[in-house]
């Protein structure tokens, strides 16, 4: 078995640089070098030959040029045992490197700085670094490629267990990640560049090549359904901590998005509390405290909520605490938890306990949808209406308390399954409607909801996501008690829908904005 002879080691994140070479120095391998890193080395005390030295040819143009050379990639990508690519090898002072330790300039860290300037964003885009990662890569039955540190651990721990070498199932998992890597950084550069593009014609476009790139946080036990597999991708657990329960399951996850986004329309109210079940509200509530908010959410539909989501914008107290340890919940969701109320809520051995550390459905970002053949992607529905936006178009205006009825239950019904009605007062909702292929059945559900929980819609708000298409929709709600409407306007029927709501002495304003979720 042949030993790994020689290393190029040259690595913009120096994390455990030093005790990694070190430990391939004391196995006896040869290491090659370049810039901050053969100093880095140096000043340790580690025997370095730098790779000018090595290929007999200068470092250049600022760094750009140093380790493009037929030396470095021919002792690289030469067939070791391969009679013609040996001979070559000799006859051109072509020595075999076994090892390559490489990672790459930190492109995403430089542009995501602010004010970057375009200049500096391209001096960051490496070249050499991938070329070597990939030539590597390319010929892992014989060279072992390491490009992120974590896994110099187990390189060592290969090369100890076979005599001074890797085996091919580990240089193969390297090889994958080498791959993932240099498409995610090169991803990267072109998202950059094309920002940039978009930027300086002050116009925007989809790219040409739409390329996701994401890390797997973890497998999940199944999908949807136990016969689907699943896993998560991305950046959702820099954004959560869990503090207790049983692993968060697939549809766990999509709970919790859908809850961290309604949740965030009431980021700045007073306590609010919001209750949903398979990503739709079953209600939400406000209070002087989240004890009364919880109140109000969970009088709306006190069937739902059994194993649903919970989710708070204060810290979680006590007195809720008690509230919700009544009933069986799958999680709860806060921004942090007073002591004797996690003591209290940790007693539930699965229950799920999530401190949200920051709203990520709120940020500005692409929302994604799998369709058969590919993905639609758009931007995220982040858009938000002030009660000075919108129009009135009755001939009576709301008043104070129907404009904060209003503008609360088309919080909430932006959050809930097209077609969408939400009744709703001032700090509470009082029926949901979700999902119907009629918005006429999409009320009548929410009527039924509000008289199943005992609450009247005498003098409540109606939401619609979408325009009334006909009469019907606001006369439905105005027999169930509604004063007042809001929704986007915009239907061919508009003049016939406002003459029944004056005609019922109802207010009804357009926000010129629909919110559909399909």
């Amino acid at each position: 078995m042949s030993k790994i002879q020689r290393a190029l080691i040259s690595v913009s994140d120096k994390t455990g640089l030093v005790e990694f070479a070190r430990e391939l120095a004391a196995l006896g391998v040869e290491i090659l070098s370049t810039g901050g890193t053969a100093k880095a080395l140096r000043d340790a005390g580690l025997k370095v030959t730098d790779v000018s030295e090595y290929t007999g040819f200068p470092e250049m143009m600022d760094g750009r040029v140093k380790t493009l050379h037929p030396k470095v990639h021919g002792g690289l990508l030469f067939l070791r045992g391969n009679a013609e690519h040996e001979a070559a090898a000799a006859k051109h002072g072509i020595k075999p490197i076994d090892l390559v330790v490489v990672n790459l300039y930190p492109f995403e860290k430089t542009v995501a700085k602010p004010g970057v300037e375009l200049h500096e964003a391209i001096e960051n885009i490496d070249i050499g670094g991938p070329s070597m990662l990939r030539s590597a890569a390319k010929n892992h039955a014989s060279v072992t490629v390491v490009v992120d540190p974590a896994d110099y651990p187990v390189v060592l721990e290969g090369i100890r267990k076979h005599g001074g070498d890797t085996c091919l199932n580990l240089r193969r998992r390297l090889a994958i990640k080498v791959y993932q890597t240099t498409a995610a950084y090169d991803a990267a550069i072109a998202a950059y560049l094309h920002k940039v593009r978009c930027e300086e014609k002050n116009e925007f476009a989809w790219p040409d090549r739409f390329t996701v790139t994401a890390a797997k946080t973890q497998d999940l036990r199944y999908g949807e359904n136990p016969h689907q597999r699943a896993a998560l991708y991305g950046a959702f657990r820099e954004s959560f901590d869990q503090l207790h329960g049983k692993e968060l399951s697939y549809n766990n996850i999509l709970d919790i998005s859908a809850a961290a986004g309604l949740i965030g329309e009431f980021a700045d109210d007073p306590p609010t509390c919001a209750i949903l079940k398979h990503t739709n509200p079953c209600g939400v509530g406000q209070g002087a405290g989240l004890r009364e908010a919880w109140d109000k959410a969970y009088a709306t539909d006190k069937q739902a909520p059994f194993g649903g989501i919970i989710v708070v914008n204060r810290p979680l107290d006590l007195a809720i605490a008690e509230a919700i340890s009544e009933i069986f919940s799958e999680v709860i969701i806060a921004p942090d938890f007073a002591p004797d109320a996690l003591a209290l809520l940790q007693k539930k051995k699965n229950l799920r306990l999530m401190r949200m550390k920051q709203n990520p459905a709120t940020a500005p970002g692409v929302d994604f949808r799998a369709v058969a053949g590919g993905f639609l992607v758009q931007d995220r529905d982040t858009k938000s209406i002030t009660a000075a936006e919108l129009k009135v178009v009755t001939k009576r205006a709301p008043t104070e308390t129907e404009m904060k009825a209003l503008l609360f239950g088309w919080r909430v019904c932006k959050h809930v399954k097209s077609n969408a009605i939400v009744y709703a007062g001032p700090d509470r909702t009082l029926g949901v409607g979700a999902g119907q292929m009629s918005r006429v059945d999409s009320s009548r559900i929410a009527v039924w909801k509000a008289g199943e929980a005992k609450l009247s819609l005498q003098g409540s708000a109606v939401a619609s996501d979408a325009f009334f298409p006909f009469p019907d929709g606001l006369l439905a709600a105005a027999d169930a008690g509604a004063t007042a409407a809001i929704q986007p306007g915009g239907a061919m029927r508009d003049a016939d829908v406002i003459k029944a709501a004056d005609e019922r002495g109802m207010a009804m304003v357009f926000t010129g904005a629909r919110h559909f979720r399909h």
